[in-house]
């Protein structure tokens, strides 16, 4: 999984990438000073995997894993060149998702670059900086399907399309809203990787303060929650700065420190909620005295599928699944005990996977 970091300067986001991938982005009081796209690449927490690596005494654990990409701060007319926008938006267009860190804090020491806190203004301005970059792609797309669609006239559908995206857009619209006519156009679309058919995780920096009751007290992060409820996309809480004092922590100290603030859980266990939530993912497990290994699918994966996430073999040449779930695995306290308990299960080509479950595939190639 692949997240795009975004935000206005001064809202907080090199701060957070440091924090959750410790990757060293610089961070700073001023616009632009991340000057190439920062990459970082974090664990997935999973308690399961710790449990599983003891059981079967595996000489490696492997959690699954998120890359993030940190973005230069955008500004109003990034699309444009204005900054170093342009040349960062194409770096999110790999990106499965984005998290747009949102300012919801008072600080009279930290600049805003518009001169005053308003999320909903900050979201605007990244919205039309990503929508102005899509209709530039798709512009010049139409123009090259629409000249070619004279002469080959299967194109007709595509040039068609791409107009009726330029005009949604044009009315100020993400591309996810629009609905596609048929698995044809859905194709197409998915082809375009438009910036505004992402789906968007909304990051609501607060200060320590509002942390406590997950903001509910703070206007800034209500006023955010009900514009991403009419978008279905996601929204958590945070405050950049915890994150950074909790980075240098060890697990022990930092559950301590969790305790003392009152929160249950850190930025990062909530962002990976939210991007296994929005994304629709899960994972499933494999172990043995080489490793214990957790894997990403999107939940309605089947068998071979899921296999084929290990190797391509394993899908071509699939014959079937042994499958226990990870909690009778543990209540039966060995694979052998599960077998005989008949929680072992041969599962064929059209199984769905489940959260947790504890795979060995059989094939043959």
């Amino acid at each position: 999984m692949k997240l795009g970091i975004v935000g206005l300067p001064n809202v907080g986001k090199s701060t957070l990438f440091n924090s959750l991938t410790k990757a060293g982005a610089e961070a700073a009081n001023y616009p632009f000073c991340t000057i190439d796209p920062n990459i970082g690449v974090v664990a997935v927490p999973d308690h399961r995997l710790g449990v599983l690596t003891e059981m079967y005494n595996s000489a490696k654990t492997v959690p699954a894993v998120i890359e993030f990409v940190d973005i230069a701060g955008l500004v109003k007319g990034a699309s444009k060149g204005e900054g170093l926008g342009n040349q960062f938006l194409a770096n999110i267009r790999e990106c499965d998702a984005i998290v747009h860190v949102v300012r919801c804090f008072e600080d009279s020491n930290v600049i805003h670059v518009d001169g005053s806190v308003d999320p909903l203004r900050d979201i605007e301005t990244i919205d039309l900086e990503l929508i102005f970059a899509d209709l530039d792609v798709l512009e010049k797309r139409y123009a090259k399907t629409g000249k070619n669609a004279r002469i080959n006239k299967s194109l007709e559908k595509e040039s068609n399309l791409l107009k009726k995206l330029i005009d949604h857009l044009e009315g100020g619209k993400m591309a996810k809203s629009y609905v596609p006519e048929d698995d044809e156009e859905a194709a197409l679309i998915h082809d375009y990787f438009l910036l505004t058919g992402k789906p968007v995780i909304y990051a609501a920096n607060v200060s320590e303060e509002d942390l406590a009751d997950d903001g509910d007290s703070n206007p800034y992060v209500k006023a955010v929650r009900e514009f991403a409820a009419g978008e279905d996309s996601e929204v958590f809480v945070i405050s950049a700065k915890i994150e950074e004092d909790l980075a240098d922590l060890s697990d022990e100290d930092k559950q301590m420190f969790l305790e003392d603030l009152g929160i249950s859980e850190s930025g990062l266990d909530k962002l990976i909620r939210a991007s296994y939530k929005l994304l629709g993912l899960m994972s499933f497990l494999t172990a043995g005295p080489t490793e214990s290994r957790a894997w990403t699918i999107k939940k309605g994966t089947k068998a071979p599928q899921a296999a084929g996430k290990i190797h391509s073999d394993f899908e071509r040449g699939f014959i079937k699944a042994e499958v226990v779930s990870y909690d009778d695995l543990i209540s039966s306290g060995t694979y052998a005990a599960a077998r005989e308990k008949g929680l072992v299960r041969m599962e064929g080509k059209d199984y769905v996977m489940k959260d947790g479950d504890v795979v060995i595939f059989r094939f043959n190639v």
